[in-house]
């Protein structure tokens, strides 16, 4: 079998696929010529050497052992995989893997393709996307900041006609000081937006985060009548996991901003003013829900109560939750809504709690770690 590929080596180093076959302990017998150019080895280094070397260290006790067990007891493996070349630079490569036997003789075959490439087209896309999308943002600050700006110019007009501090003046005096803080608010917001930086993930627990997040309005919910709980019962476990801390506190603080002001903007009666913040695990996402009590949502504004802008209040930006979107969806999390028109409204959001894929976090057969021995 090894000398008939041998024979037909020609044909195969046409092929811009890297190829490797192994007999069933992963020992390799062949190597194509695109392999030498992905990995950066000659054949006769391959050639008589375990699979192995081309993996990452921590992936030798999980993954290779799962890609051997799912080849030759299942239908093989298919997927991305981080691997290394010679001079220890790390390759993103979509890994294709089968196995058959050749006179009572077990092999596995190894198709690698590069996907860097691919990669950098998807990065592309997105940016472009995100360039879209800052490009309507920039479109809707002209258009907000312009209202601002009017009403600047025209009370300072007023002011320069009037020369004295009359009651009259002040007034104009206020409204200007009122729009000014009012931009200003908006550029910082926007900013903010735009210049996101990527997540820098650390190992953290959701209820601490929650709980710095909450000290911030503790002081401005007690005077406004609103009761603030924090529950932590549903998380069951280990609550450690990666997270982004300050850009997630960031967003749960704008979640909380909008729910306290929902809850203060209606006539509670008798009812207790409430924001519920519960941390909790499900299966492998940790999540954080904050529900509130207040006047809801209605159905015409859900879809677009993440857009840029986007706001029933006049005085307010309208990135708050924009802003949490975006912070949470960069972490591979999602958010999700539900609200109901005077009673209240929920949002949710649920993180990965292990970013890796099953095949990187269990065993599947022990005997396929003795096998590679």
């Amino acid at each position: 079998m090894i000398e008939t590929l041998r024979s037909r080596h020609h044909f195969l180093d046409l092929v811009q696929v890297a190829f490797i076959l192994t007999d069933a302990h992963s020992k390799i017998v062949y190597a194509n010529r695109y392999t030498e150019r992905l990995f950066g080895y000659s054949r006769e280094e391959m050639e008589g050497e375990r699979i192995r070397f081309l993996f990452l260290e921590e992936d030798l006790t999980y993954f290779l052992p799962n890609i051997i067990y799912l080849t030759l007891y299942k239908n093989g493996f298919e997927g991305e995989a981080l691997l290394k070349q010679k001079d220890r630079t790390k390759i993103f490569v979509h890994l294709y893997t089968t196995t058959f036997k050749e006179e009572g003789e077990a092999f596995i075959s190894f198709s690698f393709q590069e996907i860097q490439r691919l990669k950098k087209l998807e990065r592309e896309r997105l940016e472009m996307e995100r360039w879209a999308s800052l490009g309507m943002m920039v479109e809707e600050i002209a258009h907000q900041v312009r209202n601002p700006v009017v009403s600047i110019g025209g009370y300072a007009q007023r002011l320069v006609k009037i020369f004295s501090p009359s009651p009259k003046g002040s007034s104009y005096l206020h409204q200007i000081l009122q729009q000014t803080k009012r931009l200003e608010t908006m550029m910082q917001r926007v900013e903010e937006y735009v210049l996101i930086p990527k997540p820098t993930f650390k190992r953290e627990r959701m209820e601490e985060i929650a709980e710095t997040a909450l000290q911030k309005f503790s002081k401005e919910a007690s005077e406004k009548g609103v009761s603030v709980n924090l529950e932590t019962g549903a998380l069951e476990g280990e609550g450690e996991f990666f997270i982004d801390k300050e850009r997630t506190e960031k967003a749960l603080y704008y979640i909380l901003e909008n729910s306290i002001e929902a809850v203060t903007r209606v006539a509670m009666g008798k009812k207790k003013r409430t924001v519920k913040v519960s941390v909790f695990r499900d299966g492998g996402n940790i999540g954080v829900s904050i529900s509130d009590n207040g006047e809801g949502i209605p159905k015409k504004d859900l879809d677009r109560i993440f857009e840029p802008f986007f706001s029933t209040r006049p005085d307010r930006v309208g990135l708050g939750l924009t802003f949490a979107k975006r912070v949470v969806e960069e972490q591979g999390g999602s958010i999700r809504v539900e609200s109901r028109l005077r009673k209240g409204t929920t949002i949710t959001l649920t993180f990965p709690k292990d970013r890796r894929r099953l095949i990187r976090q269990e065993q599947f057969s022990p005997e396929t770690v003795e096998m590679l021995r």
